[in-house]
C-alpha cells in the first residue's frame, strides 16, 4: 500500500530533514525534479529550447520551487516568464536565479504558452483561490502553445486552491472548482490526501512523486493508504491441489425480489466472479437467478439456504416486513455480512441496533452518499475520510463509502482509498455487482478490510474495461471482472 500523509506530518518531516542539509538544498531538490518533468513535457511539444513557459508564482515556498525550476528550464533555452501574484513577497533567491538564467517577470501572460507552472500556493494554502489567482485559473484553458494546442498545466506539489488534508475543493460563485486544474502534478517527498481522495483528486491529472529524501523522517500513522495492484494480488486467495468447492468458501446472497429480480442476478454475478467455490441464493427472484446462473443453489428464504461462510444482503430486497425478517436472519448468522442498499435503509430507524451491537463477526456496509446521509443524518461533507471513519466507529463496521475515489474506513481508525474508480460505474446495478464480489471475498476468508479494498479495486478496473466498449451497464461490469482478474496475473 502507498501511505498518504497529512500536512502536519509532511511539515515535521521537512523540518527534520532540512536540519541535516545546507540551506536551500531541499527546495533545489524539489525544483530539479520539477524541471525534469517539465522538460519531458516540453520535449513532447517541440522541445525545451524555444519552449514558452509561464510561471504563476505565489508568495511562499511553492512559488520558490516554481522559480528555481523555471531557472533550470531557462538555462536550457526555454523562454520563461514569471507572473508574480504578490511581487513584494516573491521568493527572493528563486527570483534572482530566474533572472540570472534569462527568465523575465511579466505583468500579464504572454501570447503563446506551451506550459504553465502552477506555483501559486502549496500545502499551506486554505480556502480556495483568491483574486487574481481565481481569474488566472479560469483563463488557463485559453492559453495556446506553439503547436496550437492548449497549454499543459503542471501543479507544484498540489493544485493550488485544494484543501490538502481533505481533498475538498471550494466552488466559485459560478459553481466551478475554485482551484487549478492540472494535467500533471509533481508532488514532493510524500503523497498528500488531496492527490488521492475527494474532488481534488480529479484536478491533479497524472501525479509524479519526486523523492527529496523525506521517507526516513515520515513517522506515525498515515492519514490513509492507497490500495495497489500488488496488494490485491497478494490478498487474493490461492488455490491448491486440495481445494474444492466447500474449502474455497460458500457465499450466501439475499438480494432482489419479485419487483427487482435484476438486483439478485447482478449481485450473484459479482459473487460468482469471486474466489468462493459455491453461491447459495435466498429470495423470491430465485427463478431468474437460476436461469441466468445455473450453478447457483437457490431457496426462497435465508433460513432454508444452508451453511455459508458469509452473507450479502440488501440490493433490491425491499423495505417491507418480509425484507426486514430476512435481514434479521442474515444478522443472526455468526458469519461476516455485507449490507448494501435496502439493508441500509432498514437499519435507519435503529430497530436492529441490538442485533448489530451483539454481532462478533465482521460487518461491511457499502453506502453511497445519500445512503450515508440517511444513516448519519448528514452528508459526508468536505472530509470524506473523516466521515467514513465516523460511521465505521459508530457501527463498529468496515465502511465502504462509494464514489469516484471510494474510501474504506475501519473502526480502529485506519482508512484506505481506491484509485481505480471510474465515472462509468455511475449507472444502476453496478453496486449490486460490487456487493456480490465483496461477499465472495469474505466467504473465502479474506479479512473484511482487505476484502472491501480488493473488491473496490477490481470493480473499478472492471468499470474501466467495460467503458472501452462504449456506454456501460452493470452486466458489462460483471462480465469484465473475470478478464480483469486474469490480467492481475
Amino acid at each position: 500500500m502507498r501511505p498518504v500523509w497529512r500536512v502536519a506530518d509532511v511539515r515535521a518531516a521537512e523540518a527534520q530533514l532540512m536540519a541535516t542539509l545546507p540551506a536551500g538544498t531541499l527546495m533545489r531538490r524539489a525544483a530539479t525534479g520539477l524541471a525534469r518533468r517539465c522538460a519531458l513535457l516540453l520535449a513532447d511539444r517541440g522541445g525545451v529550447y524555444g519552449g514558452r513557459v509561464l510561471l504563476l508564482v505565489g508568495s511562499g515556498d511553492n512559488g520558490g520551487d516554481a522559480l528555481f525550476a523555471g531557472a533550470q528550464l531557462a538555462r536550457r533555452g526555454a523562454a520563461v516568464s514569471a507572473l508574480l501574484l504578490d511581487p513584494a513577497r516573491a521568493h527572493a533567491e528563486g527570483l534572482t536565479a530566474l533572472r540570472l538564467a534569462g527568465g523575465r517577470v511579466v505583468d500579464r501572460p504572454p501570447a503563446t504558452v506551451d506550459l504553465v507552472l502552477d506555483g501559486i500556493v502549496g500545502i499551506g494554502g486554505t480556502g480556495g483561490l483568491r483574486e487574481p489567482a481565481e481569474q488566472l485559473a479560469a483563463s488557463l484553458p485559453r492559453h495556446l502553445g506553439r503547436d496550437g494546442d492548449r497549454a499543459t498545466v503542471v501543479a507544484v506539489d498540489v493544485p493550488s486552491g485544494v484543501a490538502v488534508d481533505t481533498g475538498d475543493v471550494p466552488l466559485t460563485a459560478a459553481g466551478r472548482p475554485n482551484a487549478i486544474r492540472a494535467d500533471v502534478t509533481v508532488a514532493f517527498g510524500a503523497w498528500k490526501p488531496a492527490l488521492v481522495v475527494g474532488p481534488a483528486a480529479a484536478l491533479t491529472g497524472e501525479v509524479e512523486l519526486v523523492d527529496i529524501g523525506l521517507g526516513p523522517f515520515l513517522r506515525g500513522t498515515p492519514a490513509l493508504q492507497v490500495v495497489e495492484g500488488t496488494d490485491v494480488r497478494d490478498w487474493w486467495p490461492a488455490l491448491g491441489p486440495a481445494s474444492e468447492k466447500y474449502t474455497r468458501g460458500v457465499v450466501g446472497v439475499a438480494t432482489g425480489s419479485a419487483t427487482y429480480p435484476g438486483a439478485a442476478v447482478l449481485s450473484v454475478g459479482g459473487a460468482l466472479a469471486g474466489p468462493t467455490g459455491l453461491v447459495r441464493y435466498a429470495g423470491s427472484a430465485r427463478a431468474e437467478v437460476v436461469h441466468q446462473h445455473p450453478s447457483v443453489i437457490a431457496t426462497e428464504r435465508v433460513a432454508d439456504a444452508g451453511r455459508v461462510q458469509a452473507w450479502v444482503c440488501g440490493s433490491g430486497l425491499g423495505t417491507g416486513a418480509e425484507a426486514a425478517a430476512e435481514l434479521r436472519a442474515v444478522l443472526a448468522a455468526p458469519v461476516p455480512v455485507v449490507l448494501d442498499a435496502d439493508a441500509l435503509t432498514l437499519l435507519v430507524d435503529g430497530g436492529m441496533a441490538d442485533q448489530l451491537r451483539s454481532r462478533d463477526a465482521p460487518i461491511v456496509v457499502t453506502p453511497h452518499d445519500r445512503e450515508y446521509a440517511r444513516l448519519c443524518g448528514e452528508e459526508p461533507g468536505a472530509d470524506r475520510v473523516a466521515a467514513t471513519l465516523r460511521l465505521a466507529a459508530w457501527m463498529n463496521a468496515v465502511v465502504l463509502l462509494k464514489g469516484d475515489r471510494t474510501v474504506i474506513g475501519m473502526p480502529d481508525g485506519r482508512a484506505y482509498v481506491n484509485p481505480t474508480g471510474s465515472p462509468a460505474l455511475a449507472t444502476g446495478g453496478t453496486g449490486d455487482v460490487l456487493a456480490g464480489l465483496l461477499g465472495s471475498l469474505l466467504a473465502a476468508g479474506v479479512p473484511a478490510d482487505r476484502a472491501a479494498a480488493t473488491a473496490a479495486y477490481l470493480h473499478g478496473l472492471a468499470g474501466r474495461a467495460a467503458a472501452r466498449g462504449g456506454p456501460v451497464t452493470a452486466p458489462d461490469v460483471a462480465a469484465a471482472l473475470r478478464p480483469v482478474l486474469a490480467g492481475l496475473g
